[in-house]
């Protein structure tokens, strides 16, 4: 991405995110799946290679939808701080635990670069992290759409 390119991204980003707290939750997902293709650049073993891209992939897929949730709360419940609002609390809290885990998907597929030898259970624990990091990215929407009962008025 060129620096203007850049640039007018951050500006929509700004726009769309706010500088707060949705912001914040949208960037750190995003730093997660970075850090997760970072690990992929080191795996030498194919087949391994073959199961993290497919992990890779399915994770890349989840960051609109994030984006998607992250867009919506700022435009409900606009935020430049750290506070979260009551009736998105729960909007958040799976959003950070989705980032965590995201993060902890890129650990353990970082664990899984640097084993020596053969690893038996291949990816399978870095999956299981993934489907933590579905489900919680789901369990952002469901919340979304069941708080739509306590948005504000709009004048």
């Amino acid at each position: 991405m060129g620096f203007f390119s850049a640039a007018r991204q951050g500006r929509r980003d700004d726009a769309e995110l706010g500088k707060g707290l949705w912001r914040r939750a949208h960037d750190r997902f995003n730093r997660g799946l970075d850090r997760y293709h970072q690990v992929l650049e080191g795996v030498e073993d194919e087949a391994l290679y073959g199961e993290l891209v497919d992990i890779a992939n399915q994770l890349s897929a989840l960051a609109p939808r994030v984006r998607q949730v992250c867009v919506e709360a700022q435009r409900r419940f606009p935020s430049n701080g750290l506070d979260i609002p009551g009736p998105l609390a729960g909007v958040h809290r799976a959003l950070s635990t989705a980032g965590n885990s995201l993060a902890m998907t890129a650990e353990a597929a970082a664990m899984l670069r640097l084993a020596v030898g053969p690893v038996p259970a291949g990816a399978a624990s870095v999956r299981r992290r993934a489907d933590s990091v579905l489900e919680q990215v789901h369990d952002a929407e469901r919340r979304l759409a069941e708080a739509d009962g306590n948005r504000p008025a709009t004048t």
